[in-house]
């Protein structure tokens, strides 16, 4: 397994991973408009921010997370992470791939410098907390969503 950071190619299957929460969705039949082009290429281009992919190690990716460096005042004027969009394929979750994931954020967020890793997750995905809570993260904050 290999954690790296995504290329304009595997936009088909981070978006896949991203639409679908309960079953394997073929990353052929995922329709990539403008949108997602230019959101990909403001990730890429932002040194801040990174799109990391677990690839089988043959250019298969079989898992995804966004994560986000962000400067403050808070903490000593320390740098936190930010992870955001975790997601696992349906079919390979539960046998430690999230785990080897996420730890890897974790090493890159420390060798950026950051004092602390935040992450966001829906209320719905009460399995995903379950597994946070396994790595050692703590339900500190309430978070609030205003649509624009």
């Amino acid at each position: 397994m290999i954690v790296r950071t995504a290329v304009r190619g595997d936009l088909p299957a981070v978006l896949a991973l991203l639409a679908d929460e309960s079953a394997v969705t073929d990353p052929a039949s995922v329709r990539i408009g403008a949108a997602y082009e230019a959101a990909f290429a403001a990730i890429e281009a932002d040194p801040r921010n990174e799109l990391l992919v677990l690839d089988e190690g043959d250019g298969t990716v079989l898992g995804c997370l966004q994560l986000t460096r962000i400067p403050g005042l808070g903490r000593g004027g320390a740098e936190r992470a930010l992870i955001e969009a975790v997601r696992i394929r349906a079919d390979r979750r539960g046998g430690g791939l999230g785990r080897l994931l996420l730890a890897r954020a974790i090493d890159r967020a420390r060798e950026q410098g950051c004092s602390l890793v935040q992450l966001t997750s829906n209320k719905r995905r009460t399995e995903a907390h379950r597994f946070y809570a396994s790595l050692g993260f703590e339900r500190s904050h309430d978070g609030f969503k205003l649509a624009l």
